[in-house]
Parts: C-alpha cells; structure tokens; sequence
C-alpha cells in the first residue's frame, strides 16, 4: 500500500514537473526584483488572465508552462509596475494642450513662449499654461500684470504657478471675472498694485474667482488628452496612479472612459472636497473597479512653500507673514471629524510645520482603529520636531515626492532658516516613525518619471549632480526603501497592497523591464535608464523597439 501512494505521488510530481500548462506570458532569463516581504530575486514567472500563477527560476518555469508569447529578457531586471502615489493626471493631460512654462529662466523667456504658443494657434479665444517659478529668475520677484498686457492687451491669459498654488493673469483675464478691486479672500491672496488694485497675481483661494471663466474641453477631447498623457506615463514605466484630488466632472469622465476599456493605467482617484461640502461626499458609495477606485477624500490644509501660501508655526525667514489655512481650524475640525465615522480614507494636503501640526492633531482626536483606517498627509513637507512621533503614534502614512527637496534646496532655506529647514523634506525621520512612506512625483508639477524620484530620494542631488555630496543626505532613502515607497508601500497606501505593487502569485501581473539595473548602477546613471516594456494586467501597453 505504501508503495503504491509512493508512486502516485511521485506520478503526479512529475506530471506537474512536465505538465506544460498553458499560459498567457512567460518572462525568463530576467533579474526578477519581487519587492515581496523579502526582497527576494527570481529568474522568472508566468502570467494567465492577468495574475502572476507562478514564480521561480528559468528552467522551472520553462518546463511547467507553455505560454502564446514568451519574453526572454537577455538578463534585463524586471521590477513591479512602478505607481505613482501623489499625481494630478488631468493637470498633466491639460498641460500638453497648454503652454508649458516649466524650465523659464525670466520673464522674457515666459514672454516668448507665449507668443510662440499665439502664432501657431490664433484662434484659442485663452493662452493657459502652467509651470513658471520666479525662484528661477533674476530677483526672484512674483511676476504681475503689467508684463503681460503690454504684449497681450485683449486676449485673456491665465498662468498656473509650478505648484498650482498661485496663477498670473493679465487686464483681458481680470475683466472677464469683473474683478476690478482687491477683494478679502479666505485661504487667498488677491495680490495688489501701488494703487491697491489687483496685480495679476492670485493665491490659493483667490484662483478661481478667474480659473471659473476658463474654456471646458468636451468629454471626446477630455479622453484624447488623458489617453496622450497615459502614452507617456506608461512609457516610463508607471502601472498605477494616485489623482490627487478631482471635482465631480472629472471623476464623472473617469468612470465612463474605465467603463468602456478606455483608459489602461490603474486609477486611484481622490475626491477633492470643500469642507462645505463634506456632507454630500460623506453620503456618496465606494467606487472600486479593476482599474479604478474612489474610496479616498482629500482636504488641502494650506499653499505651498514657494508662493508663501503654507502656513509656518513661525514666520517666514524671508518674509513677515506666517503663510495661512485654507480653511478655518474649526472648519477641519468638523469635517475631520464628521469623516472619521465615515467608510472613507482622508488624504489632507500640509506643507507647512502649523498646517500639519493641526492636522496630524485632529487626526488623533478623532480617528480610531487607526492602522485599519490608513489616513495620510499629503507631502508633510516641514514637521516641527515634535511633530515627527504623531505620524507612529496616530499611523499617518507620509505621502511624500523626494524631488520636490532636489528642486527647492535652491531657495527653501531661505523661506524657512537654517534650523526650521532640518524637519523639511524629512524623508528617513518620516520612514522611522511609520515603518513606511509612499513615494509619489505630483507630476506635473515635477516630471512625471519615476525613476527621477528614486535618484531624488537615494542620492538627494538634481540631475545634473548638485550638490556634492547631497541636499541632508541624513534624510536619503536607501535604494530598498525607495523601490519600496514607488511599488508596494504605495499599493499598501491604497489598500492594495494584496492585488498589486509586488511581482507574487496571485497578484496583478503589473511589471516593468528597464534597460539596467536601477539597484546596482552609479546613481549618476539613474536618470537616463530607458523603460523597455510596461505590462498592466498581463497586457503590453509600452514596447520600445529594438535599435
């Protein structure tokens, strides 16, 4: 009888060895990065309707499986999809319609590329772009009108900061939005004049008493730009997003377009709630598809660092205010509350050292079951030493984008001194207190390539290397963390950390293979590492051709 069960056993043992199950994908011969909960290393792994059903080495998997398309990947590593966890898809999808002013070294330069975007489309009725930075110019002063009314006297201009905290806009753009006077606006800034009237320039609350009056694109030219914006996303190697932040319409179109097998890229969209409106969004349903989820709200607390719009403890190094909320402490106070007892995770928006302070403080005062509950602060940008023990003893997870350090080492230890900038851009401290942190980019407002956040996070420089020897290299991620905050940590941000954001079986066959090896190579090389092929679900949706 022993001998019997033996043989079957060993019958079926081989007949599994040599089985040559039918899949969909094998990959082999590849340096296999699992991101699992041991960093482990593979060889390869096959794919069936869009799951990873088996891992190991080369020889394993060949003999298993049988597969309609086989990948050898010549030894090239393979990682999990790369998800972007803080990004605005449809900022980006709008700027390439848009001027892009990113990069502008003066206001002559922002000058030219507006009449350059005015040649080669005279009948646009607006000029929209975004991305200036007058850190980046002579003097470093705001720009105002009077710069562009004497070029553009009639058709309406509307400029959208780098960070999406301020805009300029010219005399055209003021009239249409009949504002001719300086108005007090909370949470904003109507900038003005020697003679106290309105200078183009609008803070934070202030924005959409003109952005209101801008052209609409319709639901067919909504999905062109989004699918143009996906084209570039996935070629760098991006499976999922988190869309920080959408109105009513834009959650409406995303719902239509995943509907309809429109759009490829995973979606986890946040709703964009006024504190006024909270009841309505409490009462809303859980939206969760393959490839869309809408189970998060998120709160924006202050501006940004940049525009002077987030708000400090203390005042500014370089200025005498302290920044300002954008709403009222009361206000978060209730809404926070209100969503504590509600089926939804909380996402809130803080840059400065007061602004998370009070939001990690009302997170605590409400919030039970914590770890359950995964609430975030978005970019917790500038933390007050004492601050940093809340985010472990609350169970915050810091939603963070390393480089926005590398592009504001230029100028933020003016705006905060050089002991308030030591809690700034905090990354290891904010890794220690909660075990993890979800890497995000906040395209566009930085380039959306991921592996220009890895470099920003292990090396602390900028792309061209400066500077030597790193921006507070004492807050540098190692390479395992940062792989880390841009795949699994960032699914776990989303409560997916059990569907995607590691290659195992069982999860979504999400993955990237890249050129080199971003663990071993110079970190000098990171940045210029090409993206071979992007697979979402088993599917190839990137392939760059062979030279």
């Amino acid at each position: 009888m022993k001998s019997a069960i033996l043989f079957l056993l060993t019958t079926l043992l081989f007949i599994r060895c040599t089985s040559n199950t039918e899949v969909d994908l094998i990959v082999h011969n590849a340096r296999v990065y699992s991101v699992d909960s041991s960093f482990s290393m593979h060889e390869a792994f096959a794919v069936k309707n869009g799951i990873f059903i088996d891992i190991g080495s080369s020889k394993d998997i060949l003999k298993r499986y049988k597969a309609k398309e086989t990948i050898d990947a010549h030894q090239s590593p393979v990682y999990p999809g790369f998800y972007d966890a803080h990004a605005h898809y449809f900022e980006l999808a709008n700027l390439f319609q848009e001027v892009d002013l990113n990069g502008t070294k003066s206001i002559e330069e922002l000058i030219d590329r507006l009449q350059q975007y005015k040649h080669k489309n005279p009948d646009k009725k607006w000029i929209i772009g975004g991305g200036w930075d007058q850190n980046l110019w002579p003097g470093k002063a705001f720009p105002t009108k009077d710069s562009l009314d004497k070029y553009f006297p009639d058709i309406p201009i509307y400029l959208s900061r780098i960070d999406y905290h301020a805009a300029l806009v010219n005399s055209a753009a003021l009239r249409i939005a009949h504002l001719d006077t300086v108005l007090d606006v909370q949470g904003g800034v109507i900038s003005k004049d020697a003679h106290g009237k309105p200078d183009g320039l609008l803070i934070d609350n202030a924005m959409p008493l003109v952005s209101k009056y801008l052209p609409k694109h319709d639901e067919q030219s909504t999905l062109r730009f989004l699918q143009q914006a996906q084209d570039s996303l996935v070629a760098v190697g991006l499976t999922s997003i988190v869309d920080a932040g959408l109105n009513d319409e834009e959650l409406d179109y995303l719902k239509t377009f995943y509907a309809k097998g429109q759009l490829k890229i995973r979606d986890y969209a946040m709703i964009l709630a006024d504190p006024s409106q909270i009841d309505r969004y409490i009462k809303e349903d859980i939206f969760e598809s393959d490839r869309l989820n809408i189970r998060s709200i998120k709160l924006l607390a202050d501006g940004a660092l940049g525009s002077r719009g987030a708000c400090l403890l203390e005042h500014y190094h370089d200025a005498p205010t302290k920044g300002f909320l954008l709403h009222t402490e009361e206000q978060f106070d209730q809404t926070i509350k209100k969503l504590a007892d509600s089926k939804f995770q909380v996402n809130t928006h803080a840059i400065g050292d007061s602004a998370n302070r009070l939001i990690l403080d009302v997170y605590g005062k409400y919030l039970t079951d914590n770890k359950a509950r995964r609430w975030r602060i978005e970019h917790a940008q500038i933390i007050a030493p004492n601050d940093f023990a809340k985010f472990n003893k609350f169970h915050i997870i810091p939603s963070i984008q390393p480089t926005h350090a590398t592009s504001d080492m230029y100028w933020a230890p003016q705006r905060l001194g050089d002991e308030r900038i030591k809690g700034a851009y905090a990354y290891k401290d904010l890794l220690k207190q909660y075990g993890k942190v979800a890497i995000g980019s906040d395209f566009p407002i930085e380039h959306f390539n991921p592996l220009y956040g890895f470099h920003a996070a292990i090396a602390r420089v900028d792309n061209s290397g400066y500077p030597a020897g790193g921006f507070q290299m004492e807050n540098a991620l190692s390479r395992e963390e940062a792989l880390r905050g841009m795949t699994i940590w960032a699914a776990f941000s989303c409560f997916e950390e059990k569907k995607r954001g590691s290659i195992e079986k069982g999860k979504d066959a999400d993955f990237v293979l890249l050129e080199k090896d971003i663990m071993e190579i110079p970190v000098e090389d990171i940045r210029k590492v090409k993206t071979l092929r992007t697979v979402i679900g088993g599917e190839t949706v990137f392939h760059r051709a062979a030279r």
